[in-house]
């Protein structure tokens, strides 16, 4: 039987131990600031991205990997006869997936690419799914199952500090942007059918915490319990961690990590964002 290999793109908040253990690869996506071309994690940092992204004269863009960057992982991936499960980001924010689809037409081999809907640390729920399916040696089905049973269980929300980039990105009208501003108003989002629905719009930092705090408890009142729960941010690691506490205080049984979040999500949700990540079992 042959073996079933991983790949993801960066936007899928991964740690270094976790792309180890698991042996994920991870195809970086491509960034643009200010006519300069960067790879996500390997020709600049996360926090270095932040630091140019405030310094930028416009909003940074970011594009998926070029399809010949896919066929080459593909290629080297099939050569010993295994088969390959690509699992990307939302089609509802990046052209990654239909990118690695064109991809995967072009090399000889099994490959099959899924649209998890999601981004951040929520993608790579599905991704860990996948990977240690792969690991016991499960088969493409079998993993192909599991990642889709993920997907069912997973929610992602996401806190906005300020709204320019949402503006920027063209997510919310300029008018509205510049009257959130005005009045000091932050966002709670969540990703639904692949795509940000602001969910609130909370004036001043209470009125957003306030919001946090209905949301954890409406997280304890699922009756599944929770399998995982992660805390991504955009350059407040303080303030990550102290969300996380809150959360590992509520949910005992899970233990709650911090990440910092990819240049991708930054992007869209702006500095100072932060985003809450869970499972369900």
């Amino acid at each position: 039987m042959s073996n079933v290999k991983i790949v993801t793109d960066s936007s899928a908040i991964l740690s270094d131990e976790e792309v180890e253990a698991y042996n994920v690869t991870v195809i970086p996506m491509s960034l643009m600031i200010d006519g300069e071309l960067y790879q996500d994690g390997i020709t600049i940092g996360r926090n270095e991205f932040l630091d140019k992204m405030k310094a930028a004269k416009a909003l940074p863009t970011t594009s998926q990997p070029p399809i010949g960057e896919f066929t080459k992982v593909y290629e080297q991936l099939v050569s010993d006869g295994s088969s390959v499960i690509s699992i990307h980001m939302s089609a509802g924010l990046s052209g990654t997936v239909n990118a690695a689809k064109q991809a995967a037409e072009i090399v000889d081999g099994d490959i099959t690419v899924i649209d998890t809907t999601f981004i951040d640390r929520a993608e790579a729920f599905q991704v860990l799914a996948a990977a240690e399916l792969a690991q016991q040696g499960a088969t493409t089905d079998d993993i192909l199952r599991q990642i889709a049973l993920t997907r069912e269980k997973s929610v992602s929300h996401i806190f906005v500090a300020e709204m320019d980039n949402l503006v920027k990105g063209g997510r919310i009208s300029k008018t509205a942007g510049a009257v959130a501003n005005l009045l000091n108003i932050h966002a709670g989002i969540h990703i639904e059918d692949g795509g940000f629905k602001i969910d609130v719009k909370a004036r001043g930092v209470k009125a957003i915490k306030k919001y946090m705090h209905k949301l954890i408890t409406e997280m304890q009142s699922i009756p599944e319990g929770m399998h995982r729960i992660d805390v991504s941010h955009a350059g407040v690691p303080e303030k990550a961690q102290a969300l996380a506490e809150t959360l590992q205080t509520a949910f005992p049984d899970v233990t709650v990590h911090t990440f910092e979040t990819s240049p991708n999500s930054a992007t869209h949700a702006g500095a100072g964002a932060l985003a809450i990540a869970y499972e369900t079992k």
